[in-house]
């Protein structure tokens, strides 16, 4: 029987950082930060805000404390509009984040569509394109930029928008700080960091974080272990520094439950286990030369490995005795990924022009194996082997993608400015069948892919009076296949994710064209105030098919478009501020087609589709797992110098799940369960901090105030367990509805101690 190792609590390396932390403590304020815009994810352009043709959102490391958030994804579900979580997975570091109906996810088999950057490097893995939120050091985080729309200066994967991270330095962010937290779910967390000036120029900052608990739900204990640590010097007209990054995490993330099961015990899973370990290390290198009082040259370069391995017990979908008495089957996963890169970029001034011109090259390698070995399900529903695993495939990937940028801000009058960008990509995306070529058979995982790209973008900004400024502007962004997406594209070879592979078809680029326009402003008392529009169409959007069971396929489906509005309004006024955020999402299928979905009820009733569990897909037919409407309310009082109070409200609208892509499955009572959608929901969170000593600060977060129970997420699937979670015979199985159930409340507290 596979058993998990219990938390770890405050690793011997948090325990060095601490003594690290303490020797170099230093007695220094903070200094005020200027907050910018980049207009590329490599260091050097900086745009204001004001002449950016989109709704930038930004953010920096005071937010994120004011909002005590754990990590990325809990900030930005909480706090930024039009972006909305899906707790898919039930572990807080497995979320898919979703902006403006594109997604940024851990999980393979969702489409990607955002794109990352943490100090100008991209941290989508090279495999799948996900985004492991768990290797994002949150205490090493200076600010970050939404950058919404299909920008092609951020380079592949830029289909909805690109997350820009930058992160601490010692110069920027002097002094000590450690921070020690525990609550609900036996959860324990600690954060150190420290930062200083060495001598004249140079720079130096360590954070260093330990997170234990042991889960709302049965069997999902975690741990994330991060360490960050840069170095670097300003010296008269150049700079450099050099980061580590560092992470060894272990998360278990028991998925969906079927609605059923659910009604009688919301902390229970499906089928276990489910533990995923992360390992990353990462060196980033970047560094600026100014040629001149109007020239600068700079370079990012990177080292990136990562290693993560899969533990998924799931029920065995052969099960039909006597000819197969296995109920279970574990299937295992390791992956190995290499990457490096290197970019160059030119910022220069010439007259009434701000022009940038770069070159990057990144490349990566993976090698993957998956195996499986049937077995038993245990009274807790956990899979205990009985065979040694078998190996499903064992391949390598590699991919290269070589891309010429550049970006002209052109002020055309002092208020009005134009923004024309460019981007020309090359990727070249191959995979190889190891495994059978080792065993002399014929290889049919082989693929040799190559795609070509220029995409533009241009946009107006007019400072209309001092206190508004219009803008409106064109992009196009795309993306290419990534390994696992070509080795899992055949409808007649299903894969078993996280991933299994079969022969591939092949499959086209995603092209997004993106059109947006809005206006923002400001008003007397501390007023701030915006409104945008948006239309994203994608062209061969790639998207997972699931056979409502574990396994899928990899498609491209004709056109996809996502259309929007978002209003926001916030005041500053003294001790109070407050702010009001909502977003109208239309995300639908533009093209035709046939889609397996086998637990819809629709399913083999159209003439058009009538192929095996198939269902046909419409032109107007709602993307599934994005609500129509989402609201965000935030109130932060600072009582007095030493106390302060946050309240923030978010809600949405309900979604169609996956697996209900035609908008019309209809529940009979009989064969199918599930309504085919969840129902929308609003939550409350609220927080407090008191500050009993110039370096000492308690605080205090209660997440679900009033313990609302809701599902944000959720898939039509065939449940092979009654109500008391004994498995049923084959014949009795039923197609159901399973949704991802929200936290219950929760309350943590904490203290921070400064120096």
């Amino acid at each position: 029987m596979t058993r998990t190792t219990p938390p770890r609590r405050l690793q011997p390396v948090a325990l060095a950082a601490l003594a690290l932390l303490a020797g170099l403590a230093q007695a220094q304020s903070n200094l005020p930060t200027v907050q910018v815009v980049g207009a590329t994810p490599v260091p050097g352009t900086n745009v204001p805000k004001d002449q950016i043709p989109a709704n930038v959102q930004t953010a920096d490391d005071r937010d994120l404390r004011r909002r005590q958030s754990l990590n990325l994804p809990d900030f930005m579900g909480s706090s930024l509009p039009s972006v909305n979580v899906n707790e898919i997975q039930g572990n807080p570091y497995q979320m898919d984040v979703n902006y403006r109906g594109f997604s940024a996810s851990p999980l393979l088999g969702t489409p990607q569509g955002l794109s990352v950057f943490m100090d100008g490097v991209r941290v989508n893995e090279p495999f799948g394109d996900v985004v492991n939120w768990d290797l994002i050091p949150r205490a090493a985080l200076a600010s970050l930029t939404l950058m919404p729309g299909s920008n092609p200066v951020f380079g592949l994967n830029t289909l909805g928008g690109a997350l820009s991270l930058q992160t601490k330095s010692g110069d920027t962010h002097p002094g000590t700080e450690i921070e020690l937290q525990a609550g609900s779910f036996k959860r324990l967390s600690l954060e150190l960091s420290h930062g200083r000036k060495l001598g004249e120029s140079g720079h130096l900052f360590v954070a260093a974080s330990g997170f234990d608990e042991d889960g709302w739900r049965d069997f999902s204990p975690s741990e994330v272990r991060q360490l960050f640590v840069k170095g670097g010097q300003h010296r008269d007209g150049w700079s450099w520094d050099l980061s580590l990054t560092h992470a060894e995490n272990s998360l278990i993330g028991n998925g969906l439950l079927p609605e059923s099961l659910l009604a009688v015990d919301r902390t229970q899973v499906y089928t276990r286990p489910d533990r995923t370990d992360n390992r990353l290390s990462m060196l980033t290198f970047n560094g600026s030369l100014d040629l001149s009082a109007s020239h600068t040259l700079s370079a990012t370069a990177y080292l990136r490995r990562t290693r993560s391995s899969t533990l998924n017990g799931d029920l065995n979908d052969d099960y039909d005795p006597p000819a197969v008495e296995e109920t279970g089957v574990e299937n295992r996963t390791r992956s190995r990924q290499s990457a490096a890169g290197l970019a160059l970029q030119s910022e220069q001034r010439l007259g009434s022009h701000q022009l940038t011109v770069g070159l990057s090259y990144d490349r990566a390698r993976t090698r993957f194996k998956q195996s499986e070995a049937e077995g038993m399900l245990d009274a807790t529903r956990g899979v205990v082997p009985e065979e040694s695993p078998e190996i499903d495939a064992l391949i390598s990937g590699r991919s290269q993608t070589t891309s010429l940028y550049v970006h002209d801000l052109i002020a055309l009058q002092p208020t009005l400015q134009l923004t024309l960008a460019g981007r020309w990509n090359r990727t070249h995306v191959t995979t190889i069948d190891r495994g059978r070529a080792e065993l002399g058979l014929p290889t049919n995982l082989d693929a040799d892919a190559r795609y070509t790209k220029f995409n533009p973008a241009a946009g107006l900004t007019w400072q209309v009076s001092p206190s508004l400024t219009a803008y409106g502007g064109f992009s196009q962004g795309n993306r290419a296949p990534s390994p696992i997406e070509l080795g899992c594209s055949d409808p007649d070879n299903a894969c078993v994710l996280p991933n299994a592979l079969q022969s591939d078809p092949p499959l086209e680029q995603v092209v997004s064209r993106t059109l947006e326009a809005g206006l923002r402003g400001t008003l007397p008392l501390g007023w701030a105030w915006n409104a945008s529009a948006f239309r994203t169409v994608n062209r061969d959007d790639l998207l997972f098919i699931s056979n409502g069971r574990a396994a899928g396929y990899f498609t491209n489906f004709g056109r996809t478009r996502r259309e929007g509005l978002e209003l926001g309004l916030e005041q500053r006024q003294g001790a109070l501020t407050w702010a009001a955020n909502y977003s109208w999402l239309r995300a639908t299928f533009q093209s035709s087609a046939c889609v397996v979905a086998e637990p819809n009820s629709t399913a083999e009733t159209s003439p058009a589709c009538p192929g095996e569990g198939e269902i046909e897909v419409r032109p107007g037919d709602q993307l599934p797992g994005l609500p129509r409407h989402s609201l965000k309310l935030s109130l932060d009082w600072q009582a007095t110098p030493a106390w302060g109070l946050g309240a923030q409200l978010r809600a949405w609208s309900s979604q169609y799940v996956r697996g209900n892509e035609n908008n019309r499955h209809q529940p009979d009572g009989e064969e199918y369960f599930g309504s085919g959608k969840v129902g929308g929901f609003a939550v409350v969170d609220v927080s407090a901090r008191w500050k009993i000593a110039e370096s000492v600060e308690l605080f205090g977060r209660v997440s679900n105030l009033f313990d609302r129970t809701y599902a944000s997420a959720g898939a039509l699937g065939e449940n092979a367990f009654d109500t008391n979670g004994t498995l049923l015979a084959p014949d009795d199985w039923r197609d159901e509805q399973f949704v991802g159930p929200g936290a219950p409340r929760a309350a943590w507290v904490g203290v921070r101690f400064r120096f």
